[in-house]
């Protein structure tokens, strides 16, 4: 197996487990991984959120750990990567507002690169016109709506939100718990093998 260049587009109060789990993971298994995010560069760094399920009609949110990036997102040449990473939380929601992620993300959609998307992340894709039409994937649930709107087939989560859904380069989960399933499938369609 090659190894592979991946992008994790990251922002602040991106989710913590979502962010720094497969950033570490990918490493872990000899990609290399370049996280970065708009207006900042390597050394800088990202306050993520932890979410989590605790019986209410919604996740709670609390202050995460400090990522620090380890790249420059102006010298970012979406090209010389063979797949991308988008994380969920908030951070998903605020950067679908700046052109240059979007230009970014639909290089990855055009280009048929694997693309690993979780929780929130989808609403990146959902960013770039066409990106979701016809899929199947599969998301937290709060943006089902949006990713039905761009042309998405949900898949909806598990009970215990551990599933993850692929569908061709797309691999995407409902959130965090789903991080061994998402993590397996994107290692596949990467062609990465994980000998025992």
């Amino acid at each position: 197996m090659a190894p592979k260049k991946i992008l994790l587009i990251a922002g602040d109060y991106a989710e913590d487990y979502e962010t720094m789990v497969p950033f570490q993971m990918l490493q872990m298994v000899g990609h290399t991984v370049h996280a970065v995010c708009p207006d900042k560069k390597a050394g800088d760094r990202v306050i993520t959120a932890v979410h989590d399920f605790e019986g209410e009609q919604t996740y709670s949110e609390k202050r995460g750990h400090y990522f620090t990036l380890n790249y420059d997102f102006d010298k970012v040449d979406p090209e010389a990567y063979d797949a991308l990473v988008i994380p969920g939380g908030r951070a998903p929601e605020y950067l679908r507002l700046n052109p240059r992620v979007v230009e970014i993300v639909r290089h990855f959609v055009e280009a048929g690169k694997p693309i690993a998307a979780i929780c929130h992340g989808g609403q990146l894709l959902a960013a770039v016109d066409g990106a979701l039409q016809g899929k199947r994937m599969t998301a937290y649930p709060a943006v089902f709506n949006e990713m039905r709107l761009a042309g998405a087939e949900i898949v909806p989560p598990n009970a215990t939100f551990s599933n993850a859904v692929v569908d061709g380069n797309l691999v995407t989960a409902p959130a965090w718990p789903a991080h061994p399933a998402w993590m397996a499938a994107f290692l596949q369609v990467l062609g990465t093998r994980i000998e025992p």
